[in-house]
Order: structure tokens, then sequence, then C-alpha cells
């Protein structure tokens, strides 16, 4: 939920949204899911582009909205095989966006309902479009040795949200590397290699393609038995050969968040650090949003975190939300904390 404060263009930091609006609005929007909506039939014809929107605004006010899209878009794109999807009482009508930019789909004077970009699928996959993608690594810090979890995913911040929240779960921690240097292919298969003896189950090969996040995704698990000063992995498209990806994993990539986790609990580091943690961390829309899907927080308790004046002051409201829900809350706040910002849990520790 957003409140505007007058006209302007606003852009959610979590969603990549965008809205210009003619005057102070509040605005509610969540991710929705495209295969419960998108027929077997449509899916035929069309694969989206980007996260499938819930929004509801006042009419009237919003005179144009950006949804994001992870086409890699050439100059000579063809802007007729775009469309933006509506979904009003089951039914989905087509729209043609009022203009396509590097990273969003553009709508003047929409109506809202469900909103997602779409595009057209080819006969063959050869001449499908380029997609910008992410490489998601996570270490699973209560496996055996060195553990990893490898994802190839269109860059759509709504599944990354969802396999952040599954690894979680698994109590993993994201290890931070670099995206493709080269736009990938829906359709393609893309293979994971590494300059040392390394253990990839089932297999090195990942298909590239869009998975819902409510589905299961795709990854490929990699087991490091003795971990080396550096490990180079590299990911190639079969067709050619080409080097696509390249990434190297350090010693210390890994090994600090798990010393903490062994030394001290959530509870107990929140408390140890709370003046230090007040001052330096971030990525609070982040961490607010990993909070309200594991039901520990709230709505207005979410608002009355942000609505402080500034960062220092936000974070020490959120710590004594916390403190006051009790463990559980506290571990939450903490691991989610070891996935998004694990050098700064190793830092302060």
């Amino acid at each position: 939920r957003a409140h505007l404060p007058g006209a302007g263009i606003f852009q959610c930091s979590i969603t990549g949204l965008s809205f210009e609006v003619k005057s102070a609005v509040t605005i509610t929007y969540r991710y929705a899911t495209w295969t419960k909506y998108l027929s077997e039939a449509n899916q035929q014809t069309w694969s989206p582009a980007g996260p499938l929107f819930h929004i509801e605004v006042q009419p009237g006010v919003v005179q144009s909205v950006r949804l994001p899209h992870f086409i890699c878009l050439p100059e000579d794109v063809n802007t007729r095989l775009f469309s933006i999807a509506h979904f009003k009482s089951g039914t989905m009508i087509l729209e043609r966006p009022t203009r396509l930019i590097a990273f969003s789909a553009v709508l003047e004077n929409p109506s809202f309902s469900l909103l997602g970009v779409l595009w057209r699928r080819l006969r063959s996959t050869l001449n499908s479009f380029p997609m910008h993608s992410s490489v998601l690594i996570f270490q699973q810090l209560s496996a055996a040795d060195t553990t990893l979890h490898l994802y190839l995913i269109p860059d759509d911040n709504s599944v990354k949200q969802a396999i952040e929240k599954q690894e979680m779960n698994w109590n993993s921690k994201l290890i931070p590397k670099p995206s493709p240097f080269s736009p990938l292919f829906f359709g393609c298969f893309y293979q994971v290699t590494s300059t040392n003896s390394v253990v990839i189950m089932p297999e090195a090969r990942l298909p590239f393609c869009y998975k819902s996040p409510r589905e299961e995704q795709l990854f490929v698990e990699i087991y490091i038995r003795n971990m080396a000063e550096e490990i180079r992995f590299s990911m190639i498209d079969t067709r050619n050969d080409t080097v696509v990806w390249r990434a190297s994993l350090r010693s210390g990539d890994i090994n600090p968040p798990a010393c903490v986790s062994k030394t001290l609990s959530g509870a107990a580091f929140l408390k140890k650090h709370k003046t230090k943690l007040c001052v330096r961390m971030r990525q609070l829309p982040s961490i607010l949003l990993h909070l309200r899907d594991a039901n520990i927080i709230n709505s207005d308790e979410e608002e009355e975190v942000q609505s402080q004046v500034t960062s220092q002051r936000r974070n020490k409201v959120l710590l004594e939300l916390a403190d006051k829900k009790g463990l559980e809350a506290q571990e939450q706040l903490y691991q989610i904390l070891q996935m998004k910002d694990p050098y700064l849990i190793a830092d302060l520790d």
C-alpha cells in the first residue's frame, strides 16, 4: 500500500511498479499468479513477460502506469507482439501498451484490475526475444560441507521473492553474485561448469523458462566437499558453447555467516547489536515484505515502521516491534538479515 502525497511519478523499490498520478492518492497492489488466470489455451499463444499485479486505486487519478517486464528490447522490436493483459470477471482482455521502454510497458489512462505484460510466442525458440535474467545462489547452512542451490530465472522480482522465502524456510542464505552478461532465450538450455571438482545434481543443464511464483522453481544443487580458496563457475549456452555468466565463489563468501549461526541465537544477536543495527540496517522495504509474508507483522505495523522520519528511527521501531512479539519474530528477523545482508551480520559478530 503506497500513500502518494501529491501529483508526480512514483516507483516502488520492491516491485519496480511505477505510477504517474494527478493528485494525492492511496494505491494498494500485490503480486498475483499468472497460472491461476492465464488459461491453457492462452498459454499456447502468450507468455508472461513480467509479474502479474492486482492493483486497486480510486478511478481517474492515475495518468499512467509502468508495468515492469524482463524483455531485452532490440532497436527494431515489433511492439505489436506485446500486450498488457487485463483479467476482468475471469475474461482476459488484451490492450496495446502506449509505449515500451527498457524495463517497463507504459499504459496511459489505465483502468485497473489484474494487469501484466505478455509477449506473443513465436513458432521457433530461435526467434524468441532475448530476456534479462538473474542467477541466484543460496547456501544451505544446515547441510553437510558446502551445499549450494543455483537458480536461473527471468529478472522478475515476484519470482525472486518467492525463491528467497522458500530458501529462508530451508535455513539458507543468499550469496550475492552478478547476473548473466548476455541476454538469454526461453526454451534454451544453459550448462553450469566449474574449474574445480564439484558434484552438480540432478544434472548440470538448466532450462531457461518462466515459472509462476507459486510453482516449484527449478535449480541445480552444487555440492563442494573441500572448499578451495576460490572456485570459478561459468554458465554456457549449449546451442553454441558461448559463456553467458561467470562468478567466483570464495571461502569468505560462505564461512562468516555459518560461524554466526553457531554462536548466538537470533534474539541474542539482535539484543547485543541493537544500537549498531539501528544505524546500519538497510533494505528495510524488502525486510518488511518478508516479515509480512511470514505473518510476523501486519499492514498497520508495517505502516507504523514506514511512517518514521529517519531510517535510524524506522530500524529502531522495527527492532522494538520484534522484541515485543517474542522469540519467533526475532529469529525470523535475524534469518532475513542473514539472507539480505550476510556481510553486516558477519561484521557485527
